[in-house]
C-alpha cells in the first residue's frame, strides 16, 4: 500500500501547477503526473495518464513506461479494461489479480503475455464531468488495495482541476463543447444502465460492460448505443 505524505503529495502537484502555468501543455503535464503517480505507489512498473473526449477516445497520454502504452493500446483496441471502465463509470477501479478477474475478459488476455497483474485506475473529474484516467500497473498480484484506490483519488483530484485548465486555455471552445458532451453522455449512460440492471437483473457494472460491447461490436459511440437501449430499438439482452 502507498506511503505517500500528503505534504509530499501536495510539493508533486505544486511543481507539476508551476510547470503548467509557464507552459500549458496538456502533453507535458500528462507525462509529469505520471512519473508522479508511479513514485507514489511502492510496486508500480508503470503509470500513465490519459485525456478522453466524450466518445472514450484519447486526445493526450503520457505513460512513464512502454508497457503501459502497450497495455492501454490492447484496452482501446477491445474496447474494454479497467480504465474505460473507470472513465465511464467515474468511479475508481481496482483489480488486484488478473489472474482471477473475470472483468474485460478480452483485455485480460490481450495483456496475458505483459508482466501486469494489477491495477487500479481513477477517473479524472472536472467540471462534474470525466476528462480522462490515472492508471497504475504492477507486475505482482495484490501490490494495490482500497488504501491505494483512495490515495490515487487524493491525487486525481487536484491533476483533472489542473489538466482541464490546461486543456480550457489550449483550446477554450473545444474543451466547453467536449463537457458538454460528456455530460450528456453520463447522463445517457447511466440512465441505459440503469434499464439493463432492472430488465436483466445485472450489476451496474455488467450493464456497463454490455453497452461498452455494443459499441465496440456496431462501431458506435457508447452514448449512441445508450440512446438506443433507451428508446427500446436495441435489444438490451442481445
Amino acid at each position: 500500500m502507498a506511503q505517500l505524505p500528503l505534504d509530499e503529495l501536495s510539493t508533486v502537484i505544486a511543481r507539476i501547477q508551476g510547470l503548467l502555468l509557464t507552459e500549458e501543455k496538456a502533453t507535458t503535464a500528462v507525462r509529469l503526473l505520471a512519473r508522479a503517480a508511479k513514485e507514489s505507489v511502492p510496486g508500480t512498473i508503470g503509470a500513465g495518464v490519459s485525456l478522453l473526449d466524450a466518445r472514450g477516445r484519447r486526445t493526450s497520454s503520457g505513460y512513464t513506461d512502454g508497457i503501459v502504452s502497450r497495455a492501454d493500446a490492447i484496452q482501446y483496441e477491445c474496447g474494454e479494461g479497467p480504465c474505460l471502465t473507470a472513465w465511464a463509470a467515474e468511479e475508481t477501479v481496482l483489480a488486484t489479480d488478473l489472474t482471477s478477474e473475470d472483468r474485460w475478459p478480452e483485455w485480460r488476455n490481450g495483456v496475458a503475455g505483459l508482466p501486469i497483474l494489477s491495477v487500479v485506475s481513477a477517473p479524472l473529474m472536472a467540471g462534474g464531468a470525466s476528462i480522462g484516467v490515472l492508471k497504475l500497473y504492477a507486475a505482482a498480484p495484490n501490490i494495490y488495495d482500497p488504501g491505494s484506490a483512495d490515495l490515487l483519488q487524493l491525487f486525481a483530484a487536484p491533476a483533472a482541476t489542473l489538466l482541464s485548465h490546461i486543456q480550457a486555455t489550449e483550446a477554450p471552445h473545444r474543451m466547453t463543447e467536449g463537457l458538454q458532451a460528456s455530460l450528456y453522455t453520463r447522463d445517457l449512460v447511466n440512465r441505459a444502465c440503469g434499464v439493463l440492471m432492472e430488465r436483466l437483473g445485472v450489476s451496474h457494472e455488467a450493464a456497463l460492460q454490455l453497452l461498452i460491447r455494443h459499441a465496440r461490436e456496431d462501431q458506435a459511440a457508447l452514448h449512441n448505443i445508450s440512446e438506443r437501449v433507451l428508446a427500446g430499438t436495441l435489444s438490451p439482452g442481445a
